[in-house]
């Protein structure tokens, strides 16, 4: 892969608690955005940046609308909201219907991003009890990203990545331990 500029993270059921594991071991000067799309009821877990942020130096924030991706934050995707990745690397939120039965959706996310980073995209698809992500790490491997998915063995609930990993061309199949230092190392 040629230089990351943007990693994203897609999780439903079972993902928290990866994500509580990996962010306190990466690295605080990477030169790229981590973009967190996890499926969560409308309202109420608001506290979720607030939780991430208490596991890492990174910036934790949620997503504001047309807010500009800047590098070495972490984003998390506001709940009840598709995140949209726009050509001019800013955010945009949706919110049109559900995409299996989810908003936000990881698909969303994915395909926006694929088509604004093309080959410096890194996608990594967590934990989850339905098949959303699988057609957007397609997309983002056709348009030459990298795609990813935590070992199904690992995985609280390993519907979301045993899917991707059967429909898709995955680059690398990660287990917990192994994502940090897979992140780290993309800068």
């Amino acid at each position: 892969m040629t230089k990351c500029k943007a990693f994203i993270i897609g999780g439903s059921a079972g993902s928290l608690e990866v994500l509580l594991k990996v962010l306190p071991n990466v690295r605080t000067d990477i030169p790229f955005p981590i973009i967190i799309v996890v499926h969560r009821k409308h309202g109420v877990d608001s506290l979720l940046p607030a939780l991430l942020s208490t596991r890492t130096e990174l910036k934790v924030k949620e997503v504001d609308e047309k807010e500009e991706i800047m590098a070495g934050t972490v984003y998390i995707a506001p709940s009840d909201y598709h995140l949209l990745i726009e050509q001019n690397e800013t955010f945009s939120l949706d919110y049109s219907e559900k995409i299996n039965y989810s908003r936000p959706a990881i698909d969303a996310t994915f395909q926006t991003a694929a088509e604004a980073y093309k080959t410096k995209l890194a996608c990594l698809l967590l934990s989850g009890s339905n098949s959303d992500g699988v057609n957007g790490l397609k997309y983002v491997k056709s348009w030459g990203g990298t795609t990813l998915i935590q070992d199904p063995d690992s995985a609280q609930v390993a519907y979301m990545p045993a899917q991707a990993q059967l429909n898709v061309a995955i680059d690398q199949v990660l287990t917990i331990e192994d994502m940090a230092a897979f992140i780290n190392l993309l800068s």
